[in-house]
């Protein structure tokens, strides 16, 4: 029986490009600077939405006035759950690049409120 050349060859690069994506490390996070001069630097949407899933913690943390606790956990679990959803959401409302600041506010406040919903009360 004649060895499948061709299957060996392709099923070998495929585990050769599975093991070099998992030895890589993951990138930083972009930081809010990264978004200050969109006119001339623009950010994609993915770029935008990692950001603000990033700082899940700190909007569970403003919107349950603790630092952890079931409450902020519960937060925290949930707008993890929404994340894929949400990321659906903005795809079909908002650019792939986001080229201004009206965008990237729109876009962030957005996504912000889709995974950490507040209540209706209106804060003075």
């Amino acid at each position: 029986m004649k060895m499948p050349v061709v299957t060996v060859t392709l099923v070998s690069a495929a585990l050769l490009y599975v093991l070099w994506d998992q030895t890589r490390g993951t990138p930083a996070p972009a930081s809010a600077e990264r978004f200050s001069n969109l006119a001339t630097s623009p950010a994609s949407r993915g770029e935008v939405l990692d950001f603000v899933v990033s700082r899940v913690p700190d909007f569970c943390r403003e919107a349950t006035g603790r630092d952890s606790g079931v409450e902020f956990d519960d937060c925290v679990q949930m707008a993890d759950s929404r994340s894929s959803a949400c990321r659906r959401a903005m795809a079909d409302q908002f650019p792939d690049n986001v080229m201004s600041e009206a965008v990237f506010r729109d876009l962030s406040i957005t996504m912000i409120n889709c995974l950490v919903p507040q209540s209706g009360v209106v804060q003075p």
